[in-house]
């Protein structure tokens, strides 16, 4: 008998980035946005960013569930600021500390960097682990 791994449907906070159950993300979204706007009024007001703004949601199967999640999760990531040094991104607070100790390219400091990376391109994946490949940078 042959059992096949599906993993339950979840939704990406538009905020965070982080994955919820379809009935806590209306719970977990109010109080994300009134951390990051917290978060984001203790900022250097060079740092601060426009609130972020939820997608348009798209009505239907699976297939929309997950181009739902790829638009929340690139409004996620949007929230990123680069570094000026070494270009990796970061979120505010954590770019402050990051830039304490950055030396400038990651690379000649710390050798080649390795990526993995999903074969099937998708975020919501079901394979686990077992479709990532590692490429040399």
């Amino acid at each position: 008998m042959v059992f096949i791994n599906v993993r339950p449907c979840f939704r990406v906070c538009y905020i965070c980035g982080k994955e919820f159950g379809s009935q806590s993300i209306s719970i977990h979204e109010p109080q994300c946005l009134e951390k990051w706007r917290i978060e984001n009024d203790q900022l250097p007001r060079h740092l601060r960013r426009p609130e972020p703004r939820r997608p348009e949601a798209l009505t239907g199967g699976s297939c929309v569930l997950t181009a739902d999640n790829e638009a929340a999760y690139q409004s996620a990531q949007a929230q990123l600021l680069p570094c000026g040094n070494c270009g990796r991104t970061f979120l505010p607070d954590r770019l402050i500390v990051h830039q304490r100790s950055c030396k400038g390219n990651a690379t000649q400091s710390f050798g080649k960097w390795h990526i993995f990376s999903c074969v099937c391109f998708s975020t919501s994946c079901l394979f686990g682990s077992e479709c990532f490949k590692k490429i040399d940078v």
